[in-house]
């Protein structure tokens, strides 16, 4: 995960969680990555790759704010390094900036396009807002438009909070009648280390009791919202719509690796990088104890590769609750995100995670149709006649 333009936004989100990362650079007077650094990681991260396929995903903060001519300069040191490997392109962004200009080229360069919308005008204006307060959620659904007008590939990233939780049907119809076939659902927990109104967000390392924050979404309730999309989604979308949550369930019932980093038995394998070249154990650790190095001085791979990264990968498999180790869905989990596990677990540790209950919910409704699925790929069916099967 590249931040070219580190955590700053066009936006002010109540939740987001990358805004104040700004105070680890109190100094940082640059705007973008420079193009030093900038060729060096392009040039680094293929040489990394191992793989005839290299994804480079741009984040933010907001990445648009880079400007386009620092991805035509993208593109161009892409090409220059490729070595004929085939090259993909992601950008999540709010869409705000995005003309038609910006279109051409995405369109073009055959980006794949992540655009942050939370459901309806009133869901996703709640805490989704400009810096002067005001709503985004029409100019959001703006660059959705320009995306199909210029036919770029997009998914959808949901931010499931206190509020649209409740809510899932009506956000899961929305984002289909924008034209997502494509979508994220992505369960919020922030903590401060206040309550009051001037919060700061801690590492996940310090937070002992911490304030859960107001829009975080309780466990049990994000269980039931995956539940209810999921019983409309296999009955009428399957094959049609692609839910990343849904697809990772059934890669896990087949045996196959995670496809989200959440869910893999280890960490490690999702760093991120600020604009300086500082490269972290992901977006989620970005605090100084965290950061593994500098590509100005060490070589991306042998960052993944080193001691640091790796004694980070094991962590989340050793430091499990007890729970885990005895869960019939521990195949499809593995604890989940460290940073979620704040919860006590069975021997008293403050290891398990804040959506356990939801998780196993919404694993335990699943399951029956998870085996027919995998019963119908093994014989040679799609997955998609399940929808002929439960009519």
């Amino acid at each position: 995960m590249v931040k070219p333009v580190g955590a700053a936004c066009n936006l002010n989100c109540d939740y987001c969680f990358y805004l104040e990362k700004a105070q680890i650079y109190p100094e940082r007077q640059q705007k973008c990555m420079d193009d030093a650094t900038l060729a060096l990681f392009v040039e680094q991260h293929i040489n990394a790759q191992q793989t005839d396929e290299v994804i480079f995903a741009w984040q933010g903060g907001e990445p648009t704010l880079a400007g386009l001519d620092f991805y035509q300069r993208v593109v161009a040191l892409q090409e220059k390094y490729s070595c004929g490997k085939r090259i993909i392109n992601t950008l999540q962004t709010n869409g705000l900036l995005l003309n038609d200009a910006w279109g051409r080229f995405l369109s073009k360069h055959h980006f794949l396009v992540g655009i942050s919308i939370d459901g309806d005008a009133e869901l996703h204006d709640a805490w989704r807002k400009t810096r002067a307060g005001k709503p985004t959620h029409d100019r959001e659904e703006n660059a959705v438009r320009l995306l199909i007008k210029h036919h770029i590939e997009f998914n959808t990233l949901t931010v499931v909070n206190t509020i649209n939780v409740h809510h899932p049907l009506r956000v899961y119809d929305y984002l289909r009648s924008i034209g997502s076939r494509d979508m994220q659902f992505i369960p919020l927990l922030e903590r401060h280390a206040s309550a009051g109104e001037n919060h700061v967000l801690v590492p996940p390392d310090d937070q002992g009791d911490a304030a859960i924050a107001p829009w975080s979404v309780p466990g049990d309730a994000f269980g039931v919202f995956l539940k209810t999309i999921f019983y409309t989604w296999i009955r009428r979308d399957i094959g049609d719509i692609s839910i990343q949550l849904f697809d990772q369930a059934f890669a896990a019932w087949c045996g196959l690796p995670a496809q989200i980093c959440v869910f893999a038995e280890r960490c490690g394998s999702a760093l991120a990088m600020e604009m300086n070249g500082d490269v972290y154990q992901c977006d989620h650790y970005v605090w100084p104890r965290y950061k593994l190095g500098n590509i100005h001085s060490t070589p991306l791979a042998t960052i993944r590769d080193g001691d640091a990264n790796q004694a980070f990968s094991r962590a989340k498999a050793h430091a499990m609750a007890a729970e885990c180790h005895h869960c019939s869905f521990r195949f499809a989990c593995y604890g989940g995100c460290p940073k979620h596990r704040i919860l006590p677990s069975a021997d008293g540790k403050l290891n398990r995670n804040w959506f356990c209950e939801g998780y196993q919910a919404f694993f335990s409704y699943i399951n029956p149709y998870m085996l027919m699925l995998k019963t119908l790929s093994q014989s040679g069916r799609s997955p998609a006649d399940i929808k002929w099967l439960i009519a």
